[in-house]
């Protein structure tokens, strides 16, 4: 009798709270951009939603420049994606506010399109591998102090930056690496940069 009059305490205590807006956001943006590129056949991918060597003369170009990072290949690049947002982006929206996820997101998205434009002029990108990455690395430095530098963030940086370059020379598949290690790269640095601070 006590054991369910717990229970019914609990559960009156138990709510669903709204937290990490802005990487939930994300994340719905995401969820309705692949939704989008499944019903119009993959044309809101190639018009909006993902980055290539078009002419800079189209204003379109520099749109794609961000807009790349919310457009997926499918359903299981999407889930694949949004898992790893949802796990790491809470903890770091809370410790760094939402400006700064946004920030990231906008940093990182802008940085891999730039590389992927200037030195894979054939590859065409899209995803948000290239974020879920910076959140990894971002993640990593959680716990840096001032003069450290944590034993996690070494081998985070070696397995993650090994792994990449191994599938970048061993696997011919449809994962753009570069947008990997672009991403990991720009967490590392703004990790390093915000936790120093």
């Amino acid at each position: 009798m006590k054991f369910r009059e717990d229970m019914h305490k609990m559960h009156r205590r138990i709510k669903i709270t709204l937290n990490a807006p802005t990487v939930l956001s994300f994340v719905f943006l995401c969820f309705i951009a692949t939704l989008l590129n499944y019903i119009t056949n993959g044309r809101s991918n190639s018009q909006v939603f993902m980055t290539y060597h078009s002419s800079l003369k189209n204003p379109m170009t520099y749109v794609r420049f961000f807009t790349h990072v919310l457009g997926h290949s499918g359903w299981a690049h999407f889930i694949g994606n949004a898992s790893y947002l949802l796990l790491l982006g809470p903890m770091l929206e809370e410790k760094h506010g939402a400006s700064r996820i946004v920030e990231i997101i906008a940093v990182t998205a802008l940085v891999t399109a730039l590389v992927n434009y200037i030195f894979f002029p054939d590859v065409a990108l899209c995803g948000a591998s290239g974020v879920v990455f910076a959140f990894i690395l971002l993640t990593s430095f959680t716990e840096f102090r001032q003069g450290e530098i944590p034993i996690t963030v070494i081998l985070v940086a070696i397995i993650f930056i090994g792994q990449q370059v191994y599938d970048g020379l061993m696997l011919k598949d449809n994962i753009s690496n570069m947008a990997h290690i672009v991403g990991g790269i720009v967490g590392a640095v703004m990790g390093y940069k915000l936790n120093r601070k």
